[in-house]
């Protein structure tokens, strides 16, 4: 798919849009709902920043998702529910226009090749982590899937949520969906959006996961 040279970028806090994944989002906002608009009738593309920490004005995060809108139901009221399909990560570049909504020039994040058998051993350990995580009762910080296929487990369960992470092969989509599902810290996802490189992903992830599970552990023995 060609990318557009420049998109509209929301930004939010504490949200990271990953490719593959998918974003719901109510659009209430003017800026918002005259740049779902302006998509709407173009390329149905825009960017999803994280805002940087600490700052006290509007800064999104030089990396970024680039989504497609799948689905748009607006209201009388003019405000929007929509799903954001993640397509690419994006950089974006200094923005051309702030006003009524941000507009940035865009670059597609290419990922280098991967080596195959390491991305596959690191993928393992991601596996038996997701098993430990699991096992020790650790949380899920969102809803993850939809309606679950085993009617004896309700909607977004952690075992349904964790049997669908562990049935991806691909090590680049299951350090993303890992990341986007497993995840509490919008600061751990947009270290793992910013990351290019597979492997280099799958060990942040790896070690991010293996704090989660030593810190479980430690509250069910207390």
């Amino acid at each position: 798919m060609k990318l557009p040279d420049e998109v509209g970028v929301m930004t939010l806090p504490n949200v990271t849009l990953f490719p593959q994944a998918l974003l719901p989002l109510y659009i209430f906002e003017p800026r918002y709902r005259r740049m779902l608009a302006d998509s709407l009738v173009s390329h149905r593309l825009f960017a999803v920043a994280m805002n940087r920490s600490q700052a006290e004005r509007e800064s999104p995060e030089p990396v970024a998702g680039l989504g497609l809108v799948r689905v748009s139901v607006e209201h009388q009221d003019g405000t929007s529910h929509l799903i954001l399909q993640g397509l690419t990560r994006v950089k974006l570049a200094k923005a051309t226009r702030y006003k009524p909504y941000r507009l940035h020039p865009i670059q597609a994040v290419e990922t280098p090749p991967c080596a195959g058998a390491a991305e596959d051993r690191l993928l393992d350990r991601v596996r038996e982590l997701l098993d430990a995580r699991l096992k020790c009762g650790a949380p899920l910080p969102v809803p993850f899937l939809p309606q679950a296929q085993d009617a004896h487990l309700p909607p977004n369960s952690a075992k349904e949520v964790f049997a669908f992470l562990n049935s991806i092969s691909d090590p680049e989509k299951a350090a993303d969906m890992v990341s986007c599902a497993v995840l509490s810290s919008a600061r751990e996802r947009q270290k793992i959006l910013e990351t290019p490189d597979v492997a280099t992903r799958l060990k942040c992830l790896i070690r991010f996961l293996q704090r989660d599970v030593r810190e479980a552990r430690e509250t069910n023995d207390e």
